[in-house]
């Protein structure tokens, strides 16, 4: 297989908010245990790959930029093998995520979708939502696409600054009391790390609630990870990560999916797993194109 090549494609730094060095650092230490084995691995950036024909066969790829995606969807319509596919890169934008998990039966937080120019007081007012999280509905940017309020004022103040923004469909979440746990994976490997990033409580008492920090703090691993490769099914992704809360009730709810995060915490543990995920996936498409 060493005659197959791959055009690795590097994340934008428009889309790498804080995490610029660690998107790089997994990219990075993937393409070397892919050269490792063999491949020959031809890196682009997104930019370059935007403006580039791609002679490769292989398109591992980090990208977000919607003019990407959708690039990636036409190499992979033309029989290219795309890692992450363009299509599961979709999914992961916060308003088709929101959908599928909703019809998916993983556990996910009641939301609305909306337009970002509309009022939505009396649509938060009708199903009780008050604390609640209003997230831009395509990838984040920056920070603030992702903001926590705490009445209904201030939710339609942070739409009306995305409308400003350009932003035109936002995803608003209801606040789920609990901890917050920070997760990643390999679809179909045994790799599978997560960690809570805050001290017992800290996500809850941030945000007004009064909890019980008594309660000896649990999350069943199995059952998380159950939930995510169910979400990798649905969303058509292979390497992710996300986000999850952990009720006092030990109750997981999904907060968050995505296509290939920076595995800061992991990076140097993660890469092969990917790797060896890429070469079966590039091993099954060298049969299916030579039957």
């Amino acid at each position: 297989m060493s005659e197959v090549k791959i055009a690795g494609v590097m994340r934008s730094r428009d889309y790498s908010p804080n995490h610029i060095g660690n998107d790089a650092a997994i990219f990075n230490a993937t393409a070397e245990q892919l050269r490792k084995r063999g491949f020959v691995v031809n890196v682009y950036s997104e930019e370059k790959f935007k403006s580039c024909d791609i002679e490769e066969d292989v398109v591992l790829n980090m990208c977000r930029d919607a003019a990407s995606i959708k690039k990636l969807q036409k190499l992979e319509d033309a029989g290219k093998l795309v890692l992450n596919s363009g299509y599961g890169i979709e999914n992961c934008t916060r308003e088709r995520m929101a959908r599928i998990l909703l019809g998916s039966g993983i556990p996910y937080p009641e939301s609305i979708i909306v337009n970002t120019d509309e009022s939505v007081k009396d649509m938060l007012s009708r199903v009780g939502m008050n604390n609640c999280w209003v997230k831009c509905g395509g990838h984040s940017q920056h920070k603030e696409d992702v903001s926590y309020v705490r009445h209904r004022d201030e939710a339609q103040e942070i739409l009306q600054e995305y409308f400003y923004r350009g932003i035109n469909r936002a995803v608003i979440n209801k606040h789920i009391v609990g901890d917050l746990v920070k997760f990643y994976g390999v679809k179909g490997t045994p790799f599978f790390h997560w960690f809570f990033p805050f001290e017992r409580g800290h996500v809850m008492q941030d945000y007004g609630v009064d909890i019980d920090l008594t309660k000896e703090r649990k999350l069943d691993e199995s059952k998380l990870k159950a939930y995510c490769e169910q979400a990798c099914e649905e969303l058509n992704v292979m390497i992710y990560g996300g986000d999850c809360i952990v009720g006092v009730d030990g109750k997981i709810t999904i907060i968050d999916f995505n296509d290939w995060p920076s595995y800061a915490p992991c990076s140097n543990e993660a890469a092969p797993h990917i790797a060896k995920r890429v070469l079966a996936e590039i091993k099954e498409f060298i049969s299916k194109r030579e039957k």
